[in-house]
């Protein structure tokens, strides 16, 4: 888009300075005046009256001029007209000049370096006896005229006329001093104006004429005295030769005729000068900070928004999108050049008949500038050109707004994309929670199915997961009722063969037999005993679980159910030891008492089979509050072998046993600590499995939540 816009403004420019050179073509009377027609100039001799920003205050002290110390002319040895002694630019007069245009008046500056300023004496009529200033020119009607300046010192200085012809033989050093100026033939020019200020190197003087007075001929010449008693002219240095009509230098000053056309066409989004064939500026309009060409109009006149989206861009997002992403257009320097040399590929083209244009870098280098130029015609002969000159940010203004826009569009394509992929992501993310809290729930901690996934109905691949594990949770269901009925299943049809083999063994004892016969058949009857026990075993877990479904609860005394079992269990087993810590208050509890005293029966059996002898077996009962809840804990504890890492959960299982083979005196197949599992569950309590924190031995933990209404 930008080299789109580019290729249009130099189409523009071109367009501009082809509008501009025809209204000028054909038009002689706009060069008649100046020295467009000489085939060549001369540096120093022939001037050009620069354009003035400022007005000049005469004073002597230059500080007006520093702006335009490149402008500047030295002249030294190339422009000594006459020399009594050898000229030596370090002993000899020499200065720095240059002309200027301000309202209306012609200045000139003159930083002169003389060792030995000879001031005119007080009193005196001469004005050539003493260092002076010639200056001569053509009045606008033709006519050669001459002008005098001799100081008495330092201070307000005006010219005097030369109303007396020069003599144009003089071109000896004979002849400069025996053609003196008469006193009679000088009158006083008020007009012209300037200041003389003597300085430690020489001397300086600013004038000012009025350009009314000025033709197209100029030219300016210091006449040198260094003998104070004679009073000889030593040298003659100046801008051309002021005592010959023929031999003056031409001036250019930038012509108000054409300045009126230019601003009559109103251009003010380039800058345009117009140039003579020398390259020398005739007139200029436009200033090269403000030429931003004509696409900073679509620019400049856009409407202004007040509305809430505009002020949010304008505070927000603009100055984040110039920091990161835009680079905005930047004040840039780019100092006009000599305007009394214009260089570049498109004047040289362009005074050769053919209208170009060039992109070059600022000075500064910061900003991108397109100039064209296209030849004025005369008689079929170039006499000029018309240079216009435009900066490119008015394109990077359109561009950046262009990017704006785009930027914004952007942004709000990413916030509906990120928003509309963040409810995807949370509609995705909560239906596989969903999925998870079902899946958690559809098995208990045991492994047990305890509900069915709910299929989902969708046709995406989480609906097809969810019926999956549906499908795999119902199946995991079946399996699971098969082996939990299978113990109950293997215990009915095993009754019948074992009774039948009871009782034949029972007929085949009555019997006399040998002492051999006896044996075989004692044995017989003791794996008889051991199967059936194995079988009540493998229905007690069924039967307990069925009973705990219609059981009925009862407020009771926990530490009464304790102290009693207690008791009871130092009978059944005489030879171990029990230490039993008991509350004396009562501690209520909603329960069944058989079943709590069942699982009693199941903790003390397993923590006697597993103790040490002659250690121990710790029983106490305590009561504790956990956020307005209040538990009774009842703690099992026997010296033995420590719990097996990862089986402190799997213990609590159906048909789980860790037993040594020194206690598998009568058949166990794992189902205490399950059972009273089930029973702790019923009463809405937990049971847990863990290591003596002196690690020597294991203790279990039943936490009951206990009745507080009788408090």
């Amino acid at each position: 888009m930008e080299k789109l816009l580019r290729q249009g403004q130099e189409q523009t420019l071109i367009g501009t300075t082809r509008a501009v050179a025809t209204a000028l073509n054909e038009r002689p009377n706009l060069f008649n005046l100046q020295a467009s027609f000489l085939k060549s100039v001369e540096k120093g001799k022939d001037l050009y009256a620069y354009d003035l920003q400022n007005p000049i205050k005469l004073d002597g002290k230059l500080s007006d001029w520093h702006d335009y110390d490149s402008q500047m002319v030295n002249y030294g040895r190339d422009y000594v007209q006459f020399s009594r002694r050898p000229y030596s630019a370090s002993n000899s007069i020499n200065f720095k000049h240059m002309v200027g245009k301000y309202q209306g008046y012609l200045y000139a500056v003159f930083e002169v370096n003389d060792k030995s300023p000879i001031m005119r004496r007080k009193n005196s009529a001469r004005v050539d006896r003493s260092d002076h200033l010639i200056i001569a020119m053509t009045s606008p009607n033709g006519e050669f005229q001459r002008y005098v300046i001799s100081p008495y010192e330092s201070g307000w200085v005006n010219a005097f006329r030369i109303t007396k012809p020069a003599d144009n033989n003089q071109d000896s050093a004979t002849s400069y001093n025996t053609s003196m100026i008469d006193p009679a033939s000088l009158v006083a020019a008020s007009d012209i104006q300037g200041f003389w200020q003597n300085t430690e190197s020489g001397y300086n003087l600013e004038l000012r004429i009025p350009l009314t007075m000025i033709g197209n001929k100029l030219g300016f010449a210091f006449y040198d005295i260094n003998n104070s008693r004679n009073r000889i002219i030593d040298t003659i240095i100046g801008t051309s030769n002021t005592s010959h009509l023929n031999r003056l230098g031409t001036v250019l000053v930038p012509s108000p005729e054409i300045d009126k056309i230019l601003k009559g066409m109103g251009h003010n989004s380039s800058r345009i000068s117009v140039i003579d064939r020398h390259q020398r500026i005739l007139a200029q309009t436009g200033d090269i900070q403000d030429s931003d060409g004509v696409w900073s109009s679509s620019v400049k006149y856009s409407e202004d928004d007040d509305s809430w989206w505009s002020v949010f861009e304008q505070n927000v997002l603009h100055p984040l999108y110039y920091k990161f992403l835009i680079s905005a257009p930047q004040q840039f320097t780019d100092s006009q050049q000599d305007a009394a040399n214009l260089k570049g590929v498109h004047i040289s083209q362009a005074l050769q008949g053919r209208g170009y244009s060039q992109w070059r870098l600022s000075e500064d280098k910061k900003a991108m500038i397109l100039a064209a130029a296209y030849p004025i015609w005369l008689d079929n002969n170039v006499m000029g050109a018309v240079v216009a000159e435009e900066s490119t940010n008015g394109i990077q203004t359109l561009r950046n707004r262009a990017l704006e826009k785009l930027f914004n569009i952007i942004l709000a394509i990413m916030a509906i994309g990120a928003i509309t992929l963040f409810l995807f992501a949370s509609n995705i993310s909560s239906r596989i929670r969903q999925l998870r809290d079902e899946a958690e729930q559809a098995i208990d901690s045991q492994g047990r199915i305890q509900k069915a996934i709910s299929p989902a109905k969708g046709s995406d691949e989480i609906a097809d997961l969810s019926r999956s594990l549906a499908s795999m949770v119902g199946r995991l269901g079946q399996y699971n009722h098969y082996l939990e009925n299978l113990s109950s299943r293997l215990s009915h049809e095993l009754r019948t063969p074992v009774a039948v083999v009871r009782s034949s063994i029972e007929n085949l004892s009555m019997h006399n037999q040998d002492e051999d016969s006896q044996r075989y058949i004692a044995r017989a009857q003791d794996g008889i005993h051991r199967l059936s026990t194995i079988l009540s075993s493998m229905t007690e877990a069924t039967r307990i679980e069925q009973s705990l479904q219609g059981a009925e609860k009862e407020i009771f005394p926990l530490n009464e159910l304790v102290t009693g079992c207690m008791h009871g269990y130092q009978m059944a087993f005489p030879d171990q030891k029990f230490k039993v810590q008991v509350p004396e208050t009562n501690v209520m509890i909603d329960g069944a008492p058989d079943y709590l005293a069942q699982l009693l029966d199941k903790l003390i059996a397993n923590a006697e089979d597993f103790s040490h002898n002659e250690s121990e077996i710790e029983v106490s009962l305590s009561s504790e509050t956990i956020q307005a809840q209040t538990y009774a804990s009842i703690i099992v504890s026997n010296h033995g072998p420590l719990l097996p890492d990862n089986m402190t959960d799997q213990l609590l299982n159906s048909m789980i046993s860790i037993r040594t083979q020194d206690k598998q005196n009568k058949p166990h197949l794992g189902l205490g600590l399950f059972i009273a599992r089930l029973i702790s569950e019923y009463h809405n309590g937990t049971i847990m499995l863990r290591n003596r924190t002196d690690n020597k031995g294991v203790e279990v933990i039943v936490t009951l939540p206990l009745d507080t209404s009788d408090k």
